[in-house]
């Protein structure tokens, strides 16, 4: 009988001992359930999650606290890892609005918050366009150090319909823009043509048919980023690449049924915490 116990709990220390501990911006465990009965989800022992996917089901993470939704505000955005690269498109939502399209072959996929409104969430999903297996690594969000300039580049009101209108920022606008720096362009999708189901925008180096770099992973074959259906603001977080190209070419960016008003550089000003505890003090 003392040597069943004692393999008992042998057994749950190194159940124990197999599962990943996590800090406060790891969420890979709140995601147990699927929104469709024909989905499953295996949790793995190092962790991991092996989701069994149908077309646009959903793996789902449900982050409430105390049954309440929570305050995301002070997070910059959420990002999946896979264990292998996806084989069919994938998107993240969150709270069924804000989104992002991921391509296939990717090991990543980063949600970002900025402009949204994240101060009542209660869900994030993960999907698929078709049937396909994924294995989640981890899901993180990442917090807020830093805040954003905003610096006009475009403004007007662009009506982009069927591919038939964009604009041009020109490359003299970009002189001070660095690696990291955000690309926001504010927008909504026109729903005038009842006939339209998906919304379309296409970013590239001016003059050439190369797309930029920095939100390569939520490009189709054609070069495109699928648009949140409520949306209002995309973001691309620029590369080294792509601040030298558009300091060269400038920007260019047409679409499928977007109406843009906006497009602006979010350059990264780091809180001086010290200057900020002195300013209190004295």
């Amino acid at each position: 009988m003392k040597d069943i116990c004692l393999l008992c709990i042998t057994f749950i220390l190194c159940s124990c001992g197999m599962q990943k501990e996590e800090d406060e911006f790891t969420l890979t465990s709140k995601f147990d359930s699927t929104w469709n009965i024909y989905e499953r989800l295996a949790k793995n022992d190092d962790g991991t999650i092996t989701y069994h996917a149908v077309p646009w089901g959903g793996l789902v993470g449900t982050v409430k606290e105390n049954n309440m939704p929570v305050d995301w505000s002070d997070y910059e955005s959420i990002r999946f890892e896979f264990t292998e690269p996806t084989k069919v498109p994938t998107q993240i939502v969150v709270t069924n609005n804000l989104m992002v399209w991921g391509k296939p072959g990717i090991t990543s996929l980063t949600c970002y918050f900025e402009g949204q409104d994240v101060r009542n969430v209660h869900e994030v999903a993960l999907q698929a366009s078709d049937t396909t297996t994924i294995t989640v690594k981890s899901v993180r969000l990442s917090p807020n150090a830093h805040v954003l300039n905003s610096i006009p580049l475009w403004t007007g009101h662009c009506v982009q319909g069927n591919w038939s209108n964009g604009f041009v920022v020109d490359s003299s606008k970009f002189a001070m823009a660095n690696e990291g720096d955000r690309l926001e362009i504010v927008f909504s999708t026109d729903k005038s043509n009842p006939e339209v189901a998906y919304w379309l925008m296409k970013t590239i180096y001016n003059g050439t048919s190369n797309s930029l770099e920095g939100n390569e992973n939520e490009l189709n074959e054609w070069g495109c980023a699928k648009m949140a259906v409520e949306g209002t603001k995309y973001h691309i977080v620029l590369t080294d690449n792509d601040v030298m190209q558009l300091k060269e070419h400038g920007l260019f960016v047409n679409g499928f049924y977007n109406i843009i008003t906006e497009c602006n550089l979010l350059q990264v000003a780091y809180i001086d915490e010290e200057a900020e505890w002195e300013e209190d003090v004295y």
